[in-house]
């Protein structure tokens, strides 16, 4: 897998470190971007796109109370 380096700020490489527990800076940010990919896959999956329109219906049954 290729590789790429990127400048931080200093805080900014503490403030992932601590957040993922990690003592590397290069593990903290790998993991932290690896959640944020796999929150946006989740998120995908359960609000699905604009080809599920066809799920949604704009009538709603009549549903009886008492």
């Amino acid at each position: 897998m290729a590789q790429v380096t990127v400048s931080l700020d200093a805080n900014l490489a503490i403030d992932v470190m601590t957040l993922s527990g990690t003592r590397s800076p290069q593990d903290a940010v790998e993991l932290i971007l690896r959640d944020y990919l796999e929150r946006g896959r989740r998120t995908g999956t359960r609000t699905g796109d604009a080809a599920d329109g066809h799920r949604v219906s704009q009538e709603r049954p009549n549903t009886q109370e008492g």
